[in-house]
C-alpha cells in the first residue's frame, strides 16, 4: 500500500462515502466543501462533507472561491486532490500543485459532463449509466478516463436513490485505481470528443412540471428531480411538489392538463396519456401519499385544465 497524503475536495452526500473511505486507508489533511447555505430555524447547516469532516477531525476549509486558497492549499504537502462533486471550477494552478489531480464522476464519460449528470440521465430517460474515475483538467469533465462502471438504472431509481448507489460504485472504483493512478501504471484513455454530451445544472424553470408533454418524458422529470428540488405543478399559484408518479392508461380526448379524477387518487391527462400521483408535498406539509392528500384536498377540482 502507499502512504498516500490526500486533500478531499466534495459538498453533498454524494461524497460522504468518498471521503470516509480515503480517511480510513489514507491521511486525508484537507477537506473542502462549499460554504453552508442552508438554514433550518436561522442557523447555517453543515454540508454534508463539512459535518463528517467535522466528526474526523479534518482539517475543512469552505472558501467563497477555491482560488482564494490558493497560498493555504500551496503550503499543505499533500500527493493527490481527489474531487467528488465538489461544485465549483478549479483553477489549473491549484491543480498542478499536485502530482496527481482525480475526479469521481457520475456518469460514464464522455456522456453527461457537466454539473448534473444524475438528474438528466433520469430525466432523458437513459438505460444505463455509471461513474468514472478520471484526471483533473482545466476542461470541465474532458481529462482522461481511468477507470468506469456501469450501472442499470432500475425503474424505482429517483435522483436520491441513484445519488446514493453511485456513491457507493464510485468509492469502491476510486480505491481500486487511486494506487495505479498516482505511480503511473494506470495512464488512463482518452475520451473520445465525438460522444460527449453536456448535463448541465438544474434551473428553477425546469421544475415546473409541464403537462403537454408525453407522460413518460413527465414521470422521468419526476424521477430525476425527486426528492431535491423536486419537480411541481402549479395550481392556482401553489406549488405542489410530485415525488413520485406513475402512468394511467387513459386515451381520451380531454385537453392536456385536465383533472380526471379527484376521489381517492388524483388523475391528471397528459399529452398521450395520464399521470396519477402517488406522493407530493403540499407547502408547509409533510410528505403524504396521492391517496392520502385527494382526501381532503381543495386545489383540484374534477375537469378542471391546469394550465
Amino acid at each position: 500500500m502507499i502512504k498516500l497524503k490526500i486533500i478531499f475536495l466534495g459538498t453533498p452526500d454524494f461524497a460522504v462515502p468518498i471521503l470516509e473511505a480515503l480517511n480510513d486507508k489514507y491521511e486525508v489533511l484537507l477537506a473542502v466543501s462549499q460554504p453552508n447555505r442552508v438554514k433550518k430555524k436561522g442557523v447555517l447547516l453543515d454540508t454534508p462533507v463539512a459535518k463528517k469532516a467535522k466528526e474526523l477531525n479534518i482539517n475543512l476549509f469552505q472558501p467563497e472561491k477555491i482560488s482564494d486558497c490558493y497560498e493555504e492549499i500551496s503550503k499543505i504537502d499533500a500527493d493527490v486532490m481527489v474531487t467528488a462533486a465538489y461544485g465549483q471550477y478549479i483553477p489549473t494552478k491549484i491543480l498542478k500543485l499536485f502530482k496527481c489531480a482525480i475526479n469521481v464522476h457520475a456518469s460514464l464519460l464522455p456522456k453527461h459532463r457537466g454539473g448534473a449528470p444524475i438528474q438528466r440521465c433520469l430525466m432523458n430517460g437513459d438505460k444505463v449509466t455509471g461513474v468514472s474515475i478520471m484526471e483533473m483538467t482545466k476542461r470541465l469533465d474532458a481529462g482522461r478516463v481511468f477507470s468506469q462502471k456501469e450501472y442499470v438504472i432500475e425503474k424505482s431509481d429517483n435522483n436520491t436513490i441513484l445519488f446514493n448507489k453511485l456513491s457507493i460504485i464510485g468509492k469502491d472504483l476510486l480505491m481500486d485505481s487511486i494506487e495505479d493512478i498516482y505511480s503511473g501504471k494506470n495512464k488512463g484513455v482518452i475520451q473520445d470528443e465525438s460522444q460527449m454530451t453536456y448535463s448541465p445544472n438544474i434551473l428553477p424553470e425546469e421544475e415546473m412540471i409541464d403537462l403537454c408533454k408525453p407522460t413518460s418524458q413527465i414521470i422521468n422529470k419526476i424521477r430525476g428531480l425527486s426528492y431535491e428540488p423536486g419537480a411541481y405543478l402549479k395550481v392556482n399559484d401553489i406549488k405542489l411538489k410530485v415525488f413520485k408518479a406513475c402512468e394511467y392508461q387513459y386515451f381520451g380526448n380531454e385537453a392536456p392538463g385536465t383533472v380526471l379524477c379527484v376521489k381517492k387518487r388524483i388523475i391528471i391527462k397528459t399529452l398521450d396519456t395520464a399521470i396519477e400521483l402517488l406522493e407530493v408535498l403540499y407547502p408547509g406539509k409533510k410528505i403524504m401519499s396521492g391517496h392520502d392528500f385527494s382526501n381532503g384536498q381543495k386545489i383540484f377540482t374534477l375537469n378542471d385544465v391546469l394550465k
